[in-house]
């Protein structure tokens, strides 16, 4: 009886070990976290710079992980600029100009808005998740939770700019940092999160800073200022026509 009792403790244990462990699963459910089922949000986001500094506010909306609309509603000059995500293709909006231009795959890389975010950062993308690797790097606890290291490797054949990203994640899967680094194993800019509140029914980063390594005096922080989830929101939201007129 002690040895069966013995051999299930390891049994459970191992078990746990290994979802623990499970990297990939971990940033899954990192981006199903920081996403939802569906996810409206209005944010204000600020470019900082040596000489001035911006903001303007934003709302957006994603449904799964392939739709996901942003537009800016202040200040009057830039609002109504629109970004709308579909599948693997995105599109801009420019009232100004009164046109929507599709973005090309080699310019998802490219700032948003003039900020530190890319149009890629801006869509919620989770080509992370199936487009790379993932390995467990390391575990540390404080302030009462568990931070996981996760080092992403893109697969040879995938249309990344990057060489690795590094994901810290909290174990109630807050993201709190993802690291970008190049083909030459150097750490370009990173993206940190600088305060966690309960939005939405769930912890989330409600302050996130992005900005490059050598440009230490320049960011660009998005600040939530309010968080929905799992709404019903309808596919006709995400079209072109809307993009163009909004709807909500």
């Amino acid at each position: 009886m002690r040895t069966l009792i013995v051999l299930l403790g390891i049994l459970i244990t191992g078990t746990a070990t290994a979802q623990e462990l499970d990297a990939a699963q971990l940033v899954r459910d990192a981006m199903d976290h920081w996403r939802g089922l569906t996810s409206v949000s209005d944010m204000t986001m600020t470019i900082h710079r040596k000489d001035w500094e911006r903001s303007m506010t934003m709302k957006s909306w994603s449904k799964g992980d392939k739709l996901s609309l942003v537009r800016v509603t202040a200040p009057k000059k830039d609002a109504g600029n629109g970004t709308l995500v579909r599948d693997n293709s995105m599109w801009t909006f420019a009232p100004k100009i009164n046109r929507i231009i599709k973005v090309p795959s080699s310019m998802m890389s490219q700032s948003w808005m003039g900020s530190d975010f890319s149009n890629k950062d801006i869509s919620k993308s989770t080509d992370i998740i199936d487009q790379y690797d993932h390995e467990l790097l390391g575990r540390e606890e404080r302030d009462g939770h568990v931070y996981y290291t996760v080092a992403s490797i893109p697969h040879e054949d995938a249309a990344v700019v990057w060489g690795k990203e590094v994901m810290i994640i909290r174990d109630d899967y807050v993201l709190m940092e993802q690291q970008f680094w190049d083909q030459d194993g150097v750490l370009v800019k990173a993206m940190k999160t600088l305060d966690v509140q309960m939005m939405g029914g769930r912890a989330v980063a409600r302050v996130m800073r992005m900005g490059k390594v050598d440009e230490p005096e320049e960011w660009t922080e998005i600040t939530s200022n309010s968080v929905e989830f799992d709404l019903e929101l309808p596919d006709n939201l995400f079209t072109l026509s809307s993009l163009r007129n909004p709807r909500q």
